[in-house]
């Protein structure tokens, strides 16, 4: 893959010390080394990009497109942090901390300045935002916040997606457990996409908010697919002809831990294992959109985030197929402290308002739970839910190594030569 910052043949020194911005993305996906500056240089001046991620048996071109997004992200502060005043001397500040999905960072945080703008108009009290690039991953949040077990350090409001942050008893699940977090956002019903007898989002314990989804679905190359049908399930990629023909978005792995909890649900450990089988290579969303120009291993499916269907370009090869038996679902989830939510009401009140819900649903095709939210999404249109009996009945964190475990060991056994068992490390 060619970019305008490094080559695949620059050492790991090189590419850490022009862009250190990359650093927490190494560390991030298993490159505990680089957090030490003397062990970069020891360790990365003699290691090639591309030998290092092969030594990981990490797709070179997908986590080459994740080190260019965190330095597009980074070279433009505004749209890589989005913490235009992280730090206050105002002891009553509403602190919102989190990560945004990549789409909707920029309309994001247009909003949020403007609100606040509006804020300190009618309160003597400021409001300060550390809300960073997703793909940054959980490093600084990890040292400085969970695993200090102290939850005077939370932020007021906390934003992200995905299951193993807010799940995993060794990461917030634990102040979960002691009663820090309440929904506050007040709906008596949510959008009537997500509120049904199929699938209901609201926390019946009263700890969690959701703001939105980011939706699973399939793109099929149809000059890719030959002779075979179209898969329309989930059930369908694990049929014996998609064997090595499916990209999965591994890098993203809020959305891929989702989906190996919710094959896991439905399936059980064949669907897991099923789903190694079927794995041709891991894919960047924006390489996905792109797969069918590849000269070679080109995938008759990828599985993607909803919103980048719509790159597709009219009239070709590529199909979008959104899932007869559900998209399945990786929630955007915000947690509000208890014991502040006198003061972070109007806050928890605007990310949980229509206008937030529009950035995310019509800009970020990320559906909104708000119920009066138009999602624009054809009514057939179904989502694969975990559900909350099955959330609080299971230790999250430890069905997701599971599931892990049992994928990577079905890429060991398919002999699968150009990819190999994946590290995963729970990142944005």
């Amino acid at each position: 893959m060619e970019n305008q910052y490094f080559k695949n043949t620059d050492s790991l020194l090189d590419i850490c010390t022009r862009f250190p911005e990359t650093i927490k993305i190494f560390v991030s996906n298993g490159f505990k080394q680089l957090e030490d500056p003397k062990k970069i240089e020891l360790f990365g001046k003699s290691l090639s990009l591309e030998m290092a991620l092969k030594m990981k048996k990490l797709n070179v071109d997908a986590f080459a497109s994740l080190l260019v997004e965190g330095i597009d992200l980074t070279r433009n502060q505004v749209d890589a942090d989005l913490n235009q005043k992280p730090t206050s001397t105002d002891v009553d500040a509403i602190h919102v901390q989190g990560l945004l999905p990549c789409p909707v960072r920029v309309p994001l945080v247009e909003g949020i300045d403007a609100f606040i703008e509006e804020y300190k108009k009618e309160n003597n009290r400021e409001i300060v935002y550390d809300l960073k690039a997703a793909s940054m991953g959980l490093d600084w949040l990890m040292g400085d916040v969970i695993n200090e077990d102290n939850p005077d350090k939370l932020a007021d409001i906390f934003i992200s997606a995905g299951f193993d942050l807010f799940f995993d008893e060794k990461l917030m699940g634990k102040f979960k457990k002691r009663g820090v977090f309440a929904d506050s956002t007040g709906f008596d019903r949510l959008n009537k996409d997500f509120d049904n007898e199929d699938i209901c989002l609201k926390d019946p314990e009263g700890h969690y908010s959701m703001i939105g989804v980011v939706p699973a679905v399939f793109l099929v190359n149809t000059d890719e697919l030959g002779d075979r049908a179209v898969p329309r399930t989930w059930a369908d990629l694990f049929k014996p002809e998609f064997k090595n023909s499916v990209s999965l978005p591994i890098s993203d792995f809020d959305l891929f831990n989702s989906m190996l909890l919710h094959i896991y649900k439905a399936y059980g450990e064949e669907g897991v294992k099923g789903l190694g089988e079927c794995l041709l290579e891991s894919m960047h969303p924006s390489q996905m959109v792109k797969s069918h120009t590849k000269k070679k291993n080109r995938p008759a499916i990828t599985i993607m985030p909803y919103f980048f269907t719509k790159m597709i370009k009219e009239g070709g090869s590529m199909l979008a197929v959104w899932p007869e038996d559900g998209a399945i679902i990786s929630p955007i989830f915000m947690l509000t402290k208890k014991d502040k939510l006198e003061k972070t009401q109007d806050v928890i009140d605007f990310f949980a308002s229509k206008a937030v819900g529009e950035i995310l649903s019509h800009q970020g095709l990320f559906p909104s739970i708000n119920p009066e939210v138009d999602n624009r999404l054809p009514k057939e249109n179904k989502f694969m839910w975990l559900g909350w009996d099955y959330i609080n009945s299971n230790n999250i964190g430890e069905l997701i190594v599971k599931c892990e475990g049992i994928f990577n060991k079905a890429i060991k056994d398919n002999s699968f030569k150009n990819i190999g068992p994946l590290s995963f490390t729970p990142q944005s």
